[in-house]
């Protein structure tokens, strides 16, 4: 297990990551979450409060990996949501290997309840696209629409496997970076299409019974359907009390 460190030897070089090649038909999907010592991913509905400005740093330097960030409708709604790097070194070296400087931004919605006044939907300096469920009633999809944002229709049968197909085929994407919500996660990780999980541990605890974990799907608990996880890295940061945390799920 190696640990690649950036020049202060305080958090992994994320931005440096070697991936693996893409499965046949879809992008490598990686998950990206902070979670408190207690199993919370938010704090009063928002993951802010929980991470350092190194944990920040990180999640954009994943960033610079993907071809698209993609959110569901509910972290969109809560803390709203972009692909920006906020980073000049790091759009430079995306430029530099003949990508753009941003990747794009997703959103998936199984309703159509989004916030159409943020970024997401008004900013200009980065490309965004809405996959948009069978259930998304058609008033709410032409509003959806009327932002300029390219809109994607899922289909009622296997929606996340064609949305995966989609982004491979018609945005070129070989990297997904999934930043939640939990829900997302899930369903996700329920269909077997998560490659990597990033996780960052914070030196918090939250409490409470409502907070969200980081994987949360409705399908009964099994055994016999746990993912199993590899670590791959894992990096103490003794300046934050933050550990990051790099996992690659097993393929048996």
């Amino acid at each position: 297990m190696t640990t690649h460190l950036d020049g202060d030897g305080a958090a992994p070089a994320y931005h440096r990551l070697d991936l693996p090649e893409p499965p046949p038909g879809r992008p490598y999907v990686m998950i990206n979450m902070i979670m408190s010592a207690d199993g919370r991913t938010v704090i009063e509905g928002t993951e802010r409060g929980l991470g350092s400005p190194t944990d920040q740093r990180l999640m954009r330097k994943l960033r610079s990996l993907a071809d698209v960030v993609l959110n569901g409708a509910s972290t969109l709604r809560a803390s709203g949501s972009s692909s920006r790097l906020d980073d000049a070194a790091l759009e430079a070296a995306r430029a530099e290997r003949g990508r753009a400087r941003v990747p794009t931004a997703a959103v998936i919605t199984g309703f159509g309840d989004l916030p159409l006044e943020r970024a997401f939907f008004t900013a200009d300096d980065f490309e965004a696209v809405v996959y948009a469920g069978a259930t998304v009633p058609p008033e709410r999809l032409r509003a959806i629409e009327a932002t300029r944002r390219r809109v994607f229709r899922l289909p009622a049968e296997a929606p996340l496997p064609w949305m995966l197909a989609h982004m491979r085929r018609e945005l070129g994407a070989r990297v997904l970076l999934v930043e939640g919500g939990s829900a997302t996660n899930g369903a996700l990780a329920d269909l077997g299409l998560v490659d990597e999980f990033f996780l960052t541990l914070a030196p918090r605890i939250v409490g409470g019974r409502d907070a969200l974990p980081a994987v949360r799907s409705d399908r009964p608990l099994s055994l016999d359907r746990v993912a199993a996880l590899d670590l791959v890295s894992a990096a103490p940061n003794p300046q934050t009390g933050e550990v990051y945390l790099r996992y690659r799920v097993r393929r048996d």
